[in-house]
């Protein structure tokens, strides 16, 4: 169950289920039971990170989101709106196995040419980057922490 392994994130009591040894998990977003891949384990993770330490609505957390970038669709791991509905923060999210260089940095600030959403964050579940992006100048500035949701 290597796919369960401690992660740099704070633990979640999560309703794990196994379905004839495939590990599921309620995912309280999608409101449904999810297969448990590394790279899910993360994503779930970091979604009770953003609600319960950073205080991000649950109801503007959207999961998987569909982008089309240069004609091919792509799809983002977690997109969170603002209460105006405008997209504030992407992540993207690896298994703990994906190391987090640039390239994975780079393929991150691509997909957020479409979206053009202020906050980036990138993290395998140990290690977290979070970066403020400054459109006008086309570059980001990283961050020690990624902000609550209120400032």
């Amino acid at each position: 169950m290597d796919h369960l392994q401690p992660l740099n994130l704070p633990p979640h009591p999560f309703k794990i289920s196994d379905n004839n040894g495939q590990l599921t998990l309620f995912d309280e977003i999608r409101k449904k039971h999810i297969i448990i891949t590394p790279e899910e384990w993360v994503r779930q993770h970091f979604v009770q990170y953003l609600i319960n330490q950073k205080k991000y609505p649950k109801s503007l957390i959207k999961l998987e989101g569909g982008v089309k970038l240069n004609g091919m669709p792509r799809r983002t791991d977690i997109v969170v709106f603002n209460s105006a509905g405008e997209k504030i923060l992407l992540v993207e999210c690896k298994a703990p196995s994906i190391e987090v260089n640039q390239k994975v940095f780079d393929q991150v600030a691509r997909y957020n040419i479409t979206h053009r959403i202020p906050l980036l964050a990138v993290t395998n579940g140990l290690q977290h980057y979070y970066c403020r992006v400054d459109f006008d100048n086309k570059k980001y500035h990283f961050l020690e922490q990624l902000p609550e949701y209120d400032s």
